[in-house]
C-alpha cells in the first residue's frame, strides 16, 4: 500500500511561517531546519519542499543484483538488549531482523517504517501512530497496534538495566514505568500516545538505534537463538571479536519484498581498532564495505581503484569530560566548576581537531549544540587562556593535582586526548595519560573521573540533553545536576516553534561553557568507503548501515 502523509494543509500553523522563512532564507541550514521540523510532524519529503516552493531532490540508483555476499568491516561488542545498545554496530547488526517504527535519513527528515504515518497535535501532547498494513513477525503472527503498544511501554519501563529510552519518553511514564492512559492501541493499526506535557522528540527518538521494535516473547539472553522480526534476514552466527552473519529468511514473506533484501549473506568481520588491519583485509579482498575512516587512511582508501571514499557533515563528536560525581582518593575534584572551567581554558579546540581528527571536521564551543541542530545558536568563540587556567587552579587549591586523563587506544580517541593533555600540560596543569584497550575501555565509560567518549549524532539538541545533561539523565556521564538545566531541557522539549526553542536552548549553551562542564572540541566529518560495486552502505548521518538495502549492481 502506498503510503500516506499529512498534507499542508493539516500541519501546525507555525510550520506555515517556517516554510516561509525557509524559502526567504535561500540558506541551506535554515531549509534542513525546516524539513526536520515538518517531517517530525508527519510531513513527506515531497510536502515538505513543496511548502518552500521547491522540488524535492531525487536520488538516482543503480540496478540491485539479487544474491551474492557483502563482508562489513565493523567491531564486535557483546550483544544485548536493545534498549541498551550502546554502539552503532550493535544495531546495525540488528537492523537484519529488528525494525524500526521511524527511519531517520541524511538529509534531516524521517520516512516511516513499521508505520505508514503518525500525526501529532498542534500542541504535541497527542500522538497518532498509524502501523503499515500487511506486516507479519517471521514466526507468522500478525504485526498490530497491540505490539507497538508493548513496545512502547516496554521502552518506558525504567527497571530495564541500561534502559536509555525511558531518560527520553518521560512525558509518557509515572512512577518510572508508562501511565496506564498514556499509550492506547485503539484498532489493530492505529496507536494514541497521550502525554502528560508536550514533547517534540517522540519521533527523533523512536527512530534512535535503542528504539529496535521486538516481539512480545522477547528476551534478550536468546535474541540470538530466537531472533522474531519483521525484517528480512536472520543472524547465524555472532562471536564477539571476531565475526556475525545474516542470511536471508527464505521461509518469510518480508512486508517490503522488491525493495530490499537483495543479498543472500551479509558477514561482519571484526579487524579490531586499527586502521592498518583493514588495508590489510581490503588489499587482500577480504571485506568489501569499512565501516568509518578517518585521518590519512580516507585518503588510502580514496586511493584504491576500486573503492569509493564518502563523507557526510554531522553532530557526531568526542566530548573530553571530568566527572563531577567521580571520587579519586576519597575526594570529588571535577566537582568545583573552577577545575573544570581551567581546564577548558587550557586548551585551543583548534588544535585537538587539528591533531586529533587531522582537521576533518569543525570547531565546537564546548556545548553539544551542534551547527546542523534547528536549536542551534553561534556563541563567542573560545581562546586559550593558560595564565587564566592556572590561576582557577590555584583559587581551587588544585594547582599541582595531577589529573589521569583516560582514553581508548586506537584512533582519534587517543590522538584527540594526547593533544588536549599536551596543551594541558603545556599550560602547567600536571597530567597522566592512561589508555585502555577497546576491549575494556568501554566497561566503565560511564565512570571514569576524566577521559574521552564518543557521541553520534542525533536530529535534535535537545536528545542528547535529555540523556546526557540532565539530573540522573541515563547517559549523564558529567555528572552534571543544574536545576536550571534541568528546567531548560524539559521545557524545551515541550516547543515546537523551532526560533522559540533555540531561544531557550542558547541559555543551555551558556551553561555548558560557564559551568565548564566539558572539553568538546570539534564536530566530525565522517566518512566511510565500500567497493564501487557496491551500493547501500553510503555514508549516513548517524552511521546506520542497514542490511536490507545492500546490493551489488547489476
Amino acid at each position: 500500500m502506498p503510503i500516506k502523509h499529512r498534507a499542508a494543509a493539516d500541519l501546525p500553523h507555525h510550520l506555515t511561517s517556517a516554510a516561509e522563512a525557509a524559502r526567504a532564507s535561500g540558506c541551506a541550514l535554515t531549509r534542513r531546519e525546516f524539513l526536520a521540523t515538518a517531517s517530525i510532524y508527519g510531513a513527506s519529503a515531497t510536502t515538505a519542499w513543496g511548502m518552500m516552493g521547491l522540488a524535492a531532490p531525487v536520488m538516482a540508483q543503480a540496478t540491485p543484483r539479487m544474491g551474492g555476499t557483502a563482508r562489513v568491516q565493523g567491531v564486535l561488542r557483546a550483544m544485548k538488549d536493545p534498549l541498551a545498545f550502546d554502539f552503532n554496530m550493535l544495531a546495525n547488526f540488528g537492523r537484519g531482523w529488528l525494525e524500526y517504527l521511524v527511519f531517520y535519513n541524511s538529509d534531516g527528515t524521517f520516512s516511516p517504517m513499521l508505520l505508514d504515518s503518525w500525526e501529532i497535535s498542534q500542541d504535541a501532547t497527542r500522538y497518532t501512530l498509524r502501523l503499515r498494513e500487511g506486516v507479519t513477525w517471521n514466526n507468522g503472527d500478525p504485526f498490530t497496534a497491540a505490539d507497538v503498544a508493548f513496545n512502547i511501554r516496554r521502552m518506558c519501563d525504567s527497571t530495564i538495566e541500561g534502559n536509555s529510552m525511558a531518560g527520553r519518553l518521560a512525558a509518557l511514564m509515572a512512577d518510572g514505568q508508562a501511565r496506564e492512559d498514556a499509550i492506547q492501541a485503539v484498532d489493530d493499526l492505529t496507536v494514541v500516545l497521550v502525554l502528560s506535557q508536550p514533547d517534540i522528540a517522540v519521533i527523533p527518538n523512536l527512530a534512535d538505534y535503542q528504539a529496535a521494535i521486538v516481539h512480545p516473547s522477547f528476551d534478550a539472553s536468546t535474541m540470538l537463538d530466537n531472533p522474531i522480526g519483521t525484517g528480512p534476514y536472520l543472524p547465524t552466527a555472532y562471536e564477539v571479536g571476531l565475526r556475525a552473519v545474516l542470511e536471508r529468511n527464505t521461509t518469510h514473506t518480508w512486508w517490503n519484498e522488491g525493495n530490499g533484501a537483495w543479498l543472500d549473506r551479509i558477514e561482519f568481520i571484526d579487524y579490531g581498532e586499527d586502521p592498518i588491519a583493514w588495508v590489510a583485509a581490503a588489499e587482500a579482498d577480504e571485506i568489501d564495505l569499512i565501516y568509518a575512516l578517518e585521518g590519512d587512511y580516507v585518503d588510502v582508501f580514496g586511493a584504491f581503484e576500486d573503492w569509493r571514499v564518502e563523507e557526510v557533515s554531522t553532530a557526531a563528536t568526542i566530548v573530553i569530560r571530568p566527572n563531577a560525581l567521580a571520587e579519586v582518593g576519597g575526594a570529588r575534584p571535577y566537582a568545583d566548576a573552577r577545575v573544570r572551567r581551567a581546564l577548558a581554558l587550557a586548551v585551543d579546540n583548534q588544535v585537538i581537531l587539528d591533531v586529533g581528527q587531522s582537521g576533518q571536521g569543525i570547531v565546537a564551543e564546548n556545548h553539544h549544540v551542534a551547527p546542523v541542530h534547528p536549536e542551534y545558536s553561534p556563541m563567542p568563540p573560545i581562546s586559550r587562556d593558560p595564565a587564566a587556567a592556572r590561576a582557577l587552579m590555584e583559587e581551587a587549591g588544585m594547582a599541582d593535582y595531577e589529573h589521569e586523563l583516560i582514553s581508548l587506544d586506537a584512533g582519534f580517541m587517543r590522538d584527540s586526548a594526547d593533544a588536549c593533555a599536551a596543551q594541558l600540560r603545556d599550560a602547567g596543569i600536571p597530567v597522566l595519560r592512561t589508555i585502555i584497550p577497546s576491549s575494556t575501555f568501554w566497561n566503565n565509560w560511564s565512570g571514569y573521573p576524566f577521559s574521552t567518549t564518543i557521541w553520534n549524532h542525533r536530529p535534535l539538541a535537545v536528545q542528547t540533553f535529555a540523556v546526557a545533561y540532565v539530573s540522573g539523565g541515563s547517559w549523564n556521564e558529567t555528572g552534571i545536576a543544574n536545576p536550571e538545566m534541568d528546567a531548560i531541557v524539559a521545557e524545551a522539549l515541550t516547543i515546537p516553534d523551532v526560533e522559540a526553542r533555540r531561544a531557550l536552548m542558547r541559555r543551555a549553551q551558556a551553561i555548558m561553557q560557564e559551568e565548564g562542564i566539558l572539553i568538546q572540541p570539534y564536530w566530525r566529518s565522517l566518512y566511510n568507503a565500500q567497493k564501487d560495486g557496491l551500493r547501500g552502505g553510503e555514508i549516513h548521518v548517524s552511521q546506520v548501515i542497514d542490511p536490507r538495502v545492500l546490493y551489488w549492481v547489476a
